[in-house]
């Protein structure tokens, strides 16, 4: 069945979280809610692989900090979290200046942008994070957002046979095991379903071929905006298919400034500037050019 595209051209603004839609690192709230030092955590996720490997096991280096937290959960260092603490914490998120301003200041831009064949363009902004989905959805851009890739746990354990035994659903508590990992590989897999519309429709399979005509959001009329090396497979993702992609730091700490300028450096991003979107910055006077010229190409 041929699926048509949406009546308004669609044009996709696509951000990492930490570091560029926030101030800092989506965690920092939790580990200042139950004193832990931020920086003895990293570092025991950084040896997590080595510690597995050296027990003849082997753990995922995108996992790992999931699994960590969880075994923080059971050691009573965050006695009880759940997801709903988890949403609670993510209210304590600082956006970035000019957030969530930007976010609809582009969509009554694109509203007054007439294309060539007297349509108007509507804009859709997701983020994809291999942070933590409920805090996300707790912060003050969950309103403006479309959509949200982010890492899950959940607090159900469905025990065998549970299909036969139906019955009410148990209150949920503490967060259990993984139940979603954003990896570097989902995040290129997020922009193909926002690409073809899987995102909005569940009938799509988005391994299935589809034609050009038939896809929802061209890459094209993508942007994304992302801080590091994880976004690589996505800056590239796009730069091969006519997307657009912005690098953008924070002045802090001043590593953050130096791995996007080499992200520059190494081709593998088209511009740099500050996270911060207010009027007149470097940030919002790119974005803003790109979403006309996108507007003009259609």
């Amino acid at each position: 069945m041929t699926r048509s595209r949406p009546s308004l051209p669609v044009v996709a603004f696509v951000w990492d979280f930490d570091r560029t839609l926030i101030v800092g690192d989506q965690q920092e709230p939790l580990f200042a809610a139950y004193g832990v030092d931020a920086d003895a955590f990293w570092a025991e996720v950084e040896a997590l692989p080595a510690y597995h490997r050296e027990r003849g096991e082997v753990i995922s280096r995108d996992a790992a900090y999931l699994l960590h937290l969880l075994s923080y959960v059971e050691a009573g260092v965050f006695p009880g979290l759940d997801n709903a603490r988890l949403r609670a914490l993510g209210g304590r998120l600082r956006p970035s200046p000019g957030i969530p301003d930007f976010l609809e200041a582009t969509r009554r831009r694109a509203a007054s942008l007439a294309t060539a064949s007297a349509r108007r363009l509507t804009v859709e902004h997701y983020v994809i994070s291999a942070g933590l989905r409920p805090m996300v959805e707790g912060s003050p851009i969950a309103a403006h957002l479309d959509g949200i890739w982010a890492s899950s746990f959940v607090a159900h354990a469905a025990p065998p046979g549970f299909l036969g035994r139906p019955g009410e659903v148990e209150k949920a508590g503490r967060i259990l095991r993984p139940g979603c990992v954003i990896d570097n590989t989902a995040k290129t897999r997020a922009l193909f379903e926002i690409n073809k519309g899987a995102n909005r429709d569940p009938a799509v399979d988005v391994h299935a071929h589809m034609s050009a005509p038939e896809r929802r959001v061209p890459f094209e009329r993508m942007i994304y905006i992302g801080d590091g090396p994880s976004d690589v497979p996505v800056f590239s993702l796009l730069n091969e298919r006519g997307g657009r992609t912005l690098g953008v730091y924070q002045t802090e700490p001043r590593s953050n400034y130096r791995q996007v300028v080499e992200l520059r450096e190494q081709g593998r991003i088209q511009a740099v500037a500050e996270a911060d979107f207010r009027p007149g910055t470097a940030a919002h006077r790119w974005l803003m050019d790109c979403l006309e010229e996108i507007a003009g190409g259609i």
